[in-house]
């Protein structure tokens, strides 16, 4: 199953109609999404199951259930797929449409564009052709990562705060 989540806080309807539009042309029917509450006049889509919300314990089924994340480019969502190692599609969410308060997504996405395991898509039309290339078999698993800090960057956040 590919899971995507765009968070709860705002609806993120450029990214699920890409993804929408992406599982109708390929007869895909094994996408789920969260999508946030659309609203009276948000997309929702035709190709795919949908919850606008989920439960926590529901949410953590579908993820770890999951073979592949597409997702906005929250922190949350992306420590999640690496910790469980899933291949990530990220979409950075934009200010200037309404989507976020600001740009801080951008820069989340120009320090993970190059680890193993995590696409980026910066637009709608880059959607479907990250999509095929997540799901092809040349694109590794996310590159794992540790649970907690590295003892050396808590050695010197300690360093600072102490003095």
């Amino acid at each position: 199953m590919i899971f995507l989540t765009v968070g709860t806080q705002l609806p993120f309807d450029r990214l699920v109609a890409a993804v929408d539009a992406w599982a109708g042309a390929r007869g895909r029917s094994d996408v789920f999404g969260q999508i946030s509450d659309p609203g009276p006049s948000g997309y929702r889509p035709r190709h795919f199951e949908w919850a606008a919300d989920l439960d926590p314990a529901e949410f953590e089924r579908r993820f770890r259930a999951a073979s592949h994340i597409v997702a906005h480019a929250g922190m949350g969502t992306i420590l999640g797929a690496l910790g469980q190692q899933k291949p990530l599609l990220v979409m950075p969410r934009r200010a200037h449409l309404g989507e976020q308060r600001n740009d801080h997504q951008f820069a989340t996405v120009g320090r993970l564009c190059a680890r193993p395991g995590i696409l980026v898509a910066m637009e709608t039309g880059e959607v479907a052709e990250r999509m095929d290339a997540l799901l092809a078999c040349g694109i590794a698993a996310a590159a794992p990562i540790a649970r907690f800090a590295e003892r050396r960057l808590t050695d010197a956040i300690r360093a600072t705060i102490l003095g």
